[in-house]
This record gives C-alpha cells, structure tokens and sequence, in this order.
C-alpha cells in the first residue's frame, strides 16, 4: 500500500483541519514566521502546497495522516533539496514518518535527478532525528542558533542522503 500520494490544492480542507487538530504537537518544531497562523488556515496551506515544490500527503486508513515535501530544490552543479515532514501526534511511533521519507528520497533521486538530500532537525528532536536514522540519512553537522522556535534561536543538526549511498536506489553507481 502507498503511504504517499501527491497533494493538491483540493486537499487543503483536511491538511488544515489535520494541523489545527495537532497544532500543539506540531508547532514547537516550526520556525517562527511573519504569519505563524497561515500554516493553521486553508489559504496558507493552500499556497502552500502550490508554491512549486513537491508536497505529497502521507496517508493512512485512506485519510491524510502528515505531509512530505522536498523543497530548495536545486538543479545543476548541486542537485540538491531540503526534505521535511510531519505526521499526526496520534500516529506518530508507527513507522509512517519513516515510510514516507524513504518514498519522497526515491522519488527525488529517480524522478527529479537530485545528488543530495539534506534535513535539519532541531537538537532535542529526538523523533524527527529516529526518522532520518532509520531511512539512511547521516547526521554531518551542527548549525548553531539556526532558526527562532517559539522565540528562541535552536540549534538544528544537519543531516544528509546521498544517491550513492547504501540503500538508496542508484547505490553503487559513479555520479
């Protein structure tokens, strides 16, 4: 069963309705913004999901249950995109976070050509850090005092994915 599906500007009703649902959950984990509430209304999560980027819902039991994109995608010399993700406090611990990150790197090394694909995850995001672990990411760095959660400058670890790496799909194979 795909844990993945592309999202469009018609899921964005219960992409809202699920992060207004776990905003508590989710919010201690988000950069603080101009407008922390478009994350939290139809319209942001909309243009959100439009905005060029590859946004894919995670889902489960037929519902949406988080959401996966790969965004900063760049082409050329670098090749290169930023992954986050998220899934529904409810559901969090069931391997779900992990299934969609390995199908969103997948598709970024086979469908859109990337090299690399990088994630930042705050220093006490134990979870988010399980995740990048068991999908194969590599912790390289520490980007000190990186971004402002609830109004504090958080220190975030740099991960990265590399095409060549073990288990991905072009394993072995010279760039």
């Amino acid at each position: 069963m795909r844990v993945v599906r592309r999202l469009t500007p018609a899921d964005a009703a219960e992409l809202t309705a699920l992060r207004v649902a776990n905003r508590a959950y989710l919010s201690r984990w988000e950069p603080d913004a101009d407008d922390p509430e478009r994350w939290y209304r139809a319209d942001g999560v909309e243009a959100w999901i439009s905005d060029g980027n590859e946004p894919f819902a995670i889902v489960a039991d037929g519902a949406i249950a988080g959401m996966v994109s790969l965004t900063g995608i760049e082409h050329g010399a670098l090749q290169s995109a930023m992954i986050s993700y998220f899934v529904a406090e409810a559901l969090a611990g069931r391997g779900l976070a992990a299934r969609a990150v390995d199908a969103l790197v997948e598709h970024g090394f086979r469908e859109l050509g990337l090299h690399r694909i990088e994630a930042g995850t705050a220093v006490a995001n134990l979870a988010s850090q399980r995740v990048l672990e068991k999908t194969g990411f590599t912790r390289v760095g520490l980007l000190r005092r990186h971004l402002r959660l609830g109004g504090v400058w958080t220190d975030h670890y740099l991960w990265e994915r590399i095409r060549t790496d073990v288990g991905s799909t072009e394993s072995g194979k010279n760039d």
